[in-house]
């Protein structure tokens, strides 16, 4: 198993506020649903990193500009298609989730260059 960790500083406030709302019932009916498949792709990962309903890979333009492996795996499909942008660390059996991005329209040239990740937490 592995554990999860947010990258900081927006990932982990993004995680922290919706764990926030979640507790006093305060989410709306879009971030609801984003926090459902969000935990199932978490809980997915921890697990498995290459969990075939995750469809995770390697993405090698953000691997090259972040200089570390990044990957990428499949929250949900469709027409609200987005995507878990994570690595291994920064400790033994650890992964960082460093972005949540609407699906990056591979066919377009650069579509990779406009996702800005989160740092490695120490």
């Amino acid at each position: 198993m592995f554990n999860i960790r947010m990258g900081i500083p927006e990932m982990k406030e993004f995680w922290d506020d919706l764990i926030v709302k979640k507790k006093n019932d305060n989410l709306n009916t879009d971030e609801e649903e984003l926090f459902k498949r969000l935990a199932k792709s978490i809980k997915f990962l921890s697990v498995d990193p290459k969990h075939p309903s995750l469809q995770t890979h390697e993405i090698g333009e953000l691997s090259k500009k972040y200089n570390m492996k990044i990957w990428q795996s499949y929250i949900d499909q469709g027409k609200t298609a987005r995507r878990i942008f994570w690595t291994y660390g920064p400790n033994r059996k650890e992964i960082t989730i460093l972005g949540i991005e609407p699906h990056p329209e591979d066919k377009k040239r650069g579509a990779y260059k406009r996702i800005k990740l989160s740092d490695l937490p120490s």
